[in-house]
């Protein structure tokens, strides 16, 4: 079978899958956070922890609790990693170093999954398990209660203010949503032969005589959450180009539809929460246009490798598992670097320049393409506010979101919840490629595998876009163990996540205390072609104006070179 058609049919049944879950999921994510029940085991859990179900936040207490919460995370899995050598299941590994904790703690808190370690030789099964997989579940889950939130904002007619409960919105979330599904997925790489297991690994004999160990865990649990949740982190250093988290074709498909299924689905969520289809087929529009431009400059060119004079016949294969080959590896690089998941089945530093940049800049429009769980939806409704305002100034109509008036306030705090992430990814990357003598990125090297190259500032400049939009994949040749970039790629990691939250829920909660206007001919439409093209564009530009500058400096002149 030629790639071509491999491409057309791996692609082809991604969307078929989506396709069929899209309204039931959808439909029932709306479900959850609209019903009035709460489940025995939900009650049961706010009276232990003297949570009043029934109450309501307004914007300042939502994201109090929000920061609360998170923050006890980040404290938790810290002293987890840190005792780790005292506890059952390390399978004899020592405690986590102080700077390496303190990264992996804010890492999997923030949705990011960053690993500046070899998970197989430092983390036991209990640290992955009882720490790193809980945070799976619930960074996500506070993903999804931020992008609830918003949506009741944009909705809410009282003017009271109020944008539900944080503490139900998280239990519903991790209960009704991303535990359900986390076990029908675990139980289907299970049966296709993705390790599950207790043991921390086993000894083997080699067809040479050699005698060696594999390393074995709950590993098909943790990949379940990894890709439904976003959040990337994987159990072996190869992530999900190892045999034990990745065996098959079908796996591979599976991991790419469960990476992509809630962040589609969340678009039919809020045109069901919103009572208008064309909202949600409208976002879902503008997601499936950036994700099918990027995946065709990435697969293009990735291909057009094996056609240039002087490159040997395998050289596009170098970094690829045989068993995906390119079209299935291009698509799950895309899916990754498009969804914040940061998961991957081949090494993203061994892409073509071209290829390589494309999956860079594919963070660096937002990860709205179809993004994170939770995040994405926010995200791209934070950049709808944004474009409606510019073209209802444009063309002379009001700028109104759903009947919400979009005054200075309100494109204010949308504006800057926008800037967070690029100002993080270019003074982190500057600071790091000026202060050399202090990060290791050292000199201007003719080799471009080298810290000094082209390639080189490229690398930076990939670590920071990935932890400054949660995203957690990397390109593998920067060394990312010194101190510098320990805190500052956990400083970027945190202030990426929360910074944006606090932000997007403020502007929830100055849309939540006005008062729906009706709908009148003076007022932009935010569905339709032109809306559509008009929030594309908005996108692409954000990310263009901003980032091209340092694209030219690193995968664009590599690519040119």
């Amino acid at each position: 079978m030629n790639s071509t058609l491999a491409a057309a049919l791996q692609f082809a049944s991604v969307i078929v899958v989506l396709g069929l879950f899209y309204v039931p999921l959808g439909d029932y994510m709306a479900r959850v956070f609209t019903s009035g029940r709460d489940l025995a085991v939900e009650r049961w859990f706010y009276r232990a922890v003297r949570v009043n179900p029934t109450g309501r936040q307004t914007w300042v207490g939502y994201t109090t609790a929000l920061l609360a919460f998170s923050l006890v995370g980040v404290l938790f899995l810290y002293v987890l990693q840190r005792i780790q050598g005292h506890l059952p299941g390390s399978g004899g590994r020592p405690g986590v170093p102080s700077a390496m904790a303190f990264n992996t703690a804010v890492s999997f808190v923030t949705n990011t999954n960053w690993q500046s370690y070899t998970p197989e030789a430092v983390m036991g099964n209990l640290t992955t398990a009882g720490g790193l997989a809980v945070q799976n579940f619930l960074s996500a889950a506070v993903g999804l209660a931020v992008a609830v939130a918003l949506i009741r904002g944009i909705i809410s007619a009282s003017g009271s203010g109020e944008l539900g409960n944080f503490w139900v919105d998280v239990v519903r979330a991790t209960l009704r949503i991303l535990l359900p599904l986390s076990l029908i997925f675990a139980v289907l790489l299970v049966a296709q032969g993705v390790v599950q297991s207790w043991h921390s690994g086993f000894d083997f004999t080699g067809l040479d005589g050699a005698k060696g160990q594999a390393v074995v865990g709950p590993f098909a649990s943790q990949e379940a959450i990894k890709e439904l949740g976003t959040n990337g982190g994987g159990t072996l250093a190869t992530n999900s180009a190892h045999p034990f988290e990745n065996p098959t074709p079908l796996t591979n498909i599976a991991q790419i539809i469960a990476l992509l299924l809630i962040p589609v689905c969340l678009t039919r969520t809020y045109s069901t929460m919103v009572a208008d289809r064309r909202q949600g087929l409208t976002i879902l529009a503008v997601m499936t246009t950036l994700f099918g431009i990027m995946l065709t400059i990435a697969w293009s060119f990735e291909e057009r490798t094996s056609g240039v004079a002087g490159t040997a016949a395998g050289a596009m294969m170098e970094g690829k598992e045989q068993r995906f080959g390119i079209p299935a590896s291009v698509l799950y690089a895309v899916a990754t670097t498009g969804t914040s998941t940061g998961a991957v089945n081949s090494q993203h530093d061994s892409f073509s320049a071209a290829s390589g940049g494309a999956v860079l800049w594919n963070m660096l429009l937002g990860e709205v393409a179809p993004g994170g769980v939770g995040t994405g939806l926010y995200g791209i409704l934070v950049l709808a506010i944004i474009a409606v305002f510019v073209g209802g100034l444009l063309v002379g109509r009001t700028p109104e979101f759903l009947g919400k008036r979009i005054g200075q306030r309100e494109i204010t705090v949308a504006a800057l919840s926008i800037l967070i992430m690029p100002a993080l990814v270019l003074v982190g990357s500057a600071i790091t490629v000026t202060l050399s003598s202090t990060t290791g990125f050292q000199g201007n090297s003719g080799d471009p595998g080298t810290p000094g190259s082209i390639h080189g500032f490229t690398e930076v400049l990939y670590a920071y876009a990935s932890a400054s939009n949660n995203n957690g994949s990397a390109f593998g040749g920067l060394t990312v163990t010194s101190d510098w970039f320990q805190t500052s790629l956990g400083v970027a990691m945190l202030l990426g996540r929360f910074l944006p939250i606090v932000f997007t829920l403020a502007l929830a909660g100055l849309l939540a205390v006005q008062k729906p206007k009706p709908a009148s001919t003076a007022t932009l439409p935010t569905h339709g072609a032109l809306y559509t093209g008009l929030l594309t564009a908005t996108i692409v530009l954000v990310a263009g104006l901003t980032f091209f500058p340092a694209l030219a400096l690193g995968p664009i002149a590599e690519a040119l070179a």
